[in-house]
This record gives structure tokens, C-alpha cells and sequence, in this order.
């Protein structure tokens, strides 16, 4: 072997190189058996390989033109659905060339306002709308438009605003019992809170642990946004199944997923498609045992988590008692009833938000320092959140806890009365999953609700459907149990009708092994919103 590597060394760099390749990929199959299993590991690598051999086919003349004409025609109906002309209604297309006075621009948006959608307001929307009541819509609206042309990028001109925004961190801080090291920053929602956290933890790992080809590993049900973070930021993540029944993470999968690039794992609190929460406890104890950061999402727990036992409900500890939690996040405009577009996210210690910062002393403009991805912000969702935070009390989230979770819960005890319908996973918090036996196909049950006015969010593996319960759903649960099992009672007596609508697409978005055909229809709906 010697004399062949001196005499053949390009031979030999060729071998060297592919030994490497079959070396690292084997590795990588080893840790997804480990973490997938076997059998869901094969059929992981046949949904790859099919994808690849349905893009390719999609490129052979012919063929791809048929499939992106099937394509092209989804998103034009998609299109035309949103953009159905309104009678009597102007386009405005072009600044005015002269202004229009105020009766007028106010009855235009009052018009648009009221266009026929789902009845939100009489709780037929699935989450949504996190409505505090009339009385503290008009407070909130009273603090936005006082603080209207404030911008907290400039604490100099707006000294007062600045403080608000410190005490709704640390009032949120105090919800989640955070000592004194413990602070955060405001954000403009969920998302922006996750991606947040994941760039303190990838900075984190940088400086202080030299990782360069940082990772995440985050469970199946974890909320889109760290995949967004991931993708942003060119990070690896990855995906850890739940158990089929709790819905909670796999704590074993898990544990075999941390390796030496790993920066942070996750756990909610609870999860948006089931109401869930994760064994919390488990992953701060595995946290600390592999030197890991621990972001805890309880963006849709939010103020609901923290009363759970003061309202006499179990107990899911989410916040900074469990050591290994490095960072949390938190929506202030769901369950806070803040206006929309505020959230907070928490981090252990200081140097820890540091690495969420952004500064540049170099820039001719001069130092520039901000907390967050915006520069400006507004300052008007900032003081509408302090004034609903104040204005609600701890009694008032209290009382709200209350209401909602026993909302969830009548709701859970009357869908388990349905013999077609099953709840998924084990709700904690505000939301309820529910999927059908067959022949019952749940989208189909979707599809029924819809026209009985219900508005409910569509899940997928497996396929069920959620409610999140707010105030606003509270006096109408009898409503919704009443029309769910006439919708059910509907889809059962002819299960072949409902193959169209909700069913075809969540189907073939479920058994296409080319995602990028899903990727181009959803790019369609997100270009039909900004159809004028």
C-alpha cells in the first residue's frame, strides 16, 4: 500500500478523499438512526431521494411545463380569492395628487374594516385576536396614539418612554421569576424573540466555545420561527421527534442529537399545534450536563403559564427556577392583551443579552448600537403594552387564566365525547388539538366548520386541527362543541364528498416528496397579499 500511495499520489489523495466522504456520511446516518430510528430514518432518505427525482423530472421539457402550469394555476386561484373586487370600492394605486380630507379617508378605512370575514369578535377565530375587553382596547388605544411619534432609538428626546419599556421587561421578568442578573429586551413579536435568542446563543458559542459550524437542536412541534433563525443565520438544525401520544419531546433523541457544534436546545411552553408543554425539568438538568444553552418558547404560554397554580391548574415550571434555562421568550401581545407587535425576550444574565446586541464603532454616521433587528422602533406599542400590563394586574391575568384554561377544558371533555375525534397530545395551556378516526377525515371537518362561521388552524403529521381559546371564546365553547359535532355528524354521513378543499391540499402537501412544489404554492399566497 506504501509503495502504491508514493508512486500513485493523486490516486492516493483521491481514496484519502473519498474515505473522508463515506466516513462523514456514515457518521451522519449513525446519528440520524440514532436519533429517527431505523424505519423512520429510511423513509426520511426515500422522501430525499424521491424529491430529488420528481425535481429532476420536473425539469425534463414537457413534463415540468405541465406540472408548473398546475402550479401557476393554484396560485392565480389563490390570487383571485383575495383580490375579489369590492363594489363601490376605489383602488388607490398612486399617492392622491391631492389629499383627501379626513371624513373621507375615515369611512374608507371603516368600510374596509367591516369587509365580510370570520366573526372574530364573537370568538370564532382560533387564537388571532387576543382581545382584553372594550374598556382596555380604549385605554391601549388611548397610550398608543399618545406615544404615536415616539421611537425608543433615541432615549435622549424620549426619556420617559425609555423607562416604560424597562419596566415592561422587568415586570415580565418578575412573571417568570427572574433575580436580579436576570434582563431582556423588548421585541416586535414571537419571531423576532426566537431569532434573538438563537443569535445570542450562536455569537455565544463563537466566543466563547469556538464553534464555528454552530447547531440547534430543537424538537418536531418547536415553532417555525427557529427554522427561520436557522436559515438567516446558516446554521444547521435539528428536528427531534415527539412521543405520538404526549406530543412531548423525546428526551432520549434529544440527547443522542447534542454533539460538539450544538449551541442551544429548546423546549416549549407550550407548543402552538398542540398546547404541550415539554418536559422543561428534564432538558435543563441535560442542558447543564452538555454545557448548552436551554431557550424555554413560552411566547404562547406567555401570561398564562405563570398563574397556572394560583388558578388551580397543574403546574408546568417554564421560567428561571430551572438552572439550565439560559434565555425565554415571551408575547406580551397574546395572552398580555398588548397590542400587537410586542414581546420580550429574557436572558440569564447581561453578557448573555450582550451577544443578542449589534455595534459598530466605525461607521461615519457615528456609534451605532441597537438591541434588536430594527433600528427605529415604534414607541406607541410599547406604552399600549406598559398600559395593559398596569392595567390588568396580577389579579386580572389571574382571573383571565382561569376562564380561558377551564374554556380549554370544557371544550377537551366535550370533543372526547365525540366518538369520531380524539384529542392529540396532552394540552396544558389554552389550545386544543383534536384529529378524527376514520372514515371522518378531519379536514373535512374543517371545511364544515368554516361554513358554520369557525375559523380553525390546520395541522399537519398528523393531521388535526387546533383551537386556541381566548377570552373571546369563552361564552361561545357551547357554540363551537354544538357545531363541531354536527359538522362531524355532516362529514360522516358522506365521507367521499369532502376530497376537495382543506383535505386535497393539506394531502398532497403531506405526500408530495418534492417540498418545493409546497414552497412555490405558499410563495404564491405570501405574493397574493400584496396583490393590489
Amino acid at each position: 500500500m506504501a509503495m502504491y500511495t508514493v508512486r500513485n499520489p493523486k490516486q492516493a489523495l483521491t481514496n484519502a478523499v473519498i474515505a473522508y466522504i463515506v466516513f462523514r456520511q456514515t457518521l451522519k446516518m449513525v446519528k440520524r438512526v440514532s436519533i429517527y430510528g431505523l424505519s423512520s430514518t429510511l423513509s426520511l432518505l426515500w422522501k430525499q431521494v424521491a424529491g430529488v427525482v420528481l425535481r429532476h423530472v420536473r425539469r425534463a421539457p414537457g413534463t415540468g411545463v405541465v406540472v408548473q402550469r398546475n402550479i401557476s394555476k393554484i396560485v392565480k386561484d389563490i390570487e383571485d380569492s383575495m383580490t375579489v373586487a369590492v363594489p363601490g370600492e376605489s383602488k388607490y394605486l398612486t399617492v392622491p395628487e391631492q389629499g383627501m380630507s379626513d371624513d373621507e379617508i375615515l369611512a374608507i378605512l371603516k368600510r374596509r374594516q367591516n369587509e365580510a370575514g370570520i366573526d372574530w369578535q364573537n370568538g370564532r377565530a382560533s387564537g388571532a385576536v387576543y382581545h382584553g375587553g372594550e374598556e382596555l382596547v380604549r385605554l391601549t388605544n388611548e397610550a398608543y396614539a399618545m406615544y404615536n411619534l415616539t421611537n425608543p432609538l433615541h432615549p435622549g428626546v424620549f426619556p420617559g418612554l425609555r423607562r416604560i419599556e424597562a419596566e415592561v421587561v422587568r415586570m415580565v421578568l418578575d412573571l417568570y421569576n427572574g433575580d436580579d442578573e436576570c434582563c431582556g429586551t423588548t421585541t416586535s413579536g414571537g419571531t423576532e424573540s426566537i431569532i434573538m435568542a438563537v443569535r445570542s446563543h450562536v455569537v455565544w458559542g463563537r466566543d466563547v466555545r469556538g464553534i464555528n459550524n454552530a447547531n440547534i437542536v430543537v424538537p418536531v412541534t418547536a415553532h417555525a420561527a427557529f427554522d427561520k433563525a436557522a436559515e438567516y443565520f446558516g446554521i444547521g438544525i435539528t428536528h427531534i421527534p415527539v412521543d405520538p401520544h404526549t406530543q412531548k419531546v423525546d428526551l432520549n433523541a434529544m440527547r443522542r442529537a447534542i454533539d460538539s457544534d450544538t449551541v442551544l436546545i429548546v423546549g416549549s411552553s407550550a407548543t402552538f399545534p398542540h398546547g404541550v408543554a415539554d418536559d422543561l425539568a428534564s432538558l435543563s438538568k441535560m442542558a447543564i450536563k452538555y454545557k448548552v444553552g436551554f431557550h424555554v418558547d413560552s411566547c404562547l404560554g406567555s401570561f398564562i403559564m405563570p398563574f397556572l397554580k394560583e388558578a388551580g391548574f397543574p403546574e408546568v415550571v417554564c421560567d428561571f427556577r430551572l438552572p439550565g434555562v439560559t434565555s425565554i421568550s415571551c408575547d406580551t401581545h397574546k395572552y398580555g392583551f398588548a397590542p400587537k407587535g410586542t414581546s420580550v425576550v429574557m436572558y440569564r444574565n447581561k453578557k448573555m443579552r450582550h451577544y443578542q446586541y449589534f455595534t459598530i464603532c466605525t461607521w461615519p454616521g457615528g456609534i451605532y448600537a441597537s438591541p434588536t433587528i430594527a433600528g427605529s422602533r415604534s414607541g406607541a406599542v410599547i406604552a399600549g403594552c406598559w398600559a395593559a400590563m398596569t392595567k390588568m394586574g396580577r389579579n386580572g391575568y389571574l382571573q383571565q387564566c382561569k376562564d380561558i384554561v377551564s374554556c380549554r377544558i370544557s371544550i377537551q371533555k366535550g370533543i372526547e365525547q365525540i366518538p369520531e375525534l380524539y384529542v392529540v397530545g396532552e394540552p396544558s395551556s389554552t389550545v386544543v388539538a383534536f384529529s378524527s378516526h376514520e372514515p371522518v377525515g378531519i379536514y373535512g371537518v374543517m371545511d364544515e366548520m368554516k361554513k358554520r362561521g369557525w375559523d380553525l388552524s390546520p395541522l399537519q403529521y398528523p393531521p388535526a386541527l387546533h383551537l386556541a381559546c381566548t377570552r373571546l371564546t369563552v361564552p361561545v365553547a357551547g357554540e363551537f362543541l354544538r357545531d363541531l359535532g354536527d359538522s362531524v355528524a355532516q362529514v360522516r354521513a358522506s365521507p367521499e364528498s369532502y376530497c376537495k378543499g382543506a383535505q386535497a391540499i393539506y394531502g398532497f402537501a403531506s405526500t408530495v416528496p418534492d417540498t418545493t412544489i409546497i414552497d412555490e404554492v405558499a410563495q404564491g399566497f405570501i405574493d397574493a397579499l400584496y396583490a393590489a
